[in-house]
């Protein structure tokens, strides 16, 4: 093991027993892998599977892991029409597991989040039976305060970048604290505890993942 994959180990182990004290779960995987295999156990066959917009989940495998299991996947990439979304979301909000990353997660096992329509933030805090979070130890941070400043430094302006969006921090690559109609920092989303004991369960992975 290598200075910093334990390093990666002994901060995972901190954050863990965040979680534990805020109601949360929390997992530690050395690799995508067996992250993978650790979100997958937590899926029973047959039930339900939905997903937000993550470049973690697609990076780290587990998106062509899951055709491993029988799920009943609801991929909202398949609704077209704001009318077809409408109702994806519908059963989104019933799923058995939701699938998501984080922006940044805390030492103490807090979340923060940065989303534009809020549609990926709405199924971590309400809905789904349990929400699975990945989470690449790149995005480790002090406290809230550092939280906030990584995701609109080091997040938002690659995604804009990605999604091709016209705001001040993808041509800067800086907050620019924009109000445009392409700015996709409308909801901050800090998740201090769960209300509903273990129903979030964080999956930290000692690799860097995700913007």
């Amino acid at each position: 093991m290598t200075p910093l994959q334990q390093t990666y180990e002994n901060m995972a182990k901190t954050i863990i027993k965040g979680l534990q004290k805020r109601q949360m779960a929390g997992y530690y995987a050395p690799t995508s892998r067996e992250a993978a295999d650790i979100a997958l156990s937590l899926m029973p066959e047959g039930s339900s599977v939905g997903w937000g917009g993550s470049m973690t989940l697609s990076e780290c495998g587990l998106m062509d892991a899951l055709q491993r299991k029988k799920l009943t996947i609801i991929d909202r990439a398949e609704a077209k029409t704001p009318e077809e979304k409408r109702q994806m979301n519908a059963r989104l909000i019933t799923a058995d597991t939701f699938l998501t990353s984080t922006n940044a997660i805390t030492m103490d096992g807090e979340l923060f989040n940065i989303d534009g329509h809020g549609s990926r933030v709405a199924f971590l805090i309400y809905g789904p039976g349990q929400v699975l979070v990945l989470c690449g130890m790149n995005k480790v941070v002090r406290d809230i305060q550092a939280a906030e400043a990584r995701v609109r430094n080091n997040a938002c302006p690659p995604n804009c970048v990605r999604l091709n969006k016209k705001t001040p921090c993808a041509v800067t690559g800086r907050c620019g604290d924009c109000y445009g109609s392409d700015c996709i920092c409308s909801q901050f989303v800090y998740t201090r505890r769960s209300s509903v004991p273990g129903r979030i369960k964080v999956i930290l992975i000692g690799e860097s993942l995700g913007f």
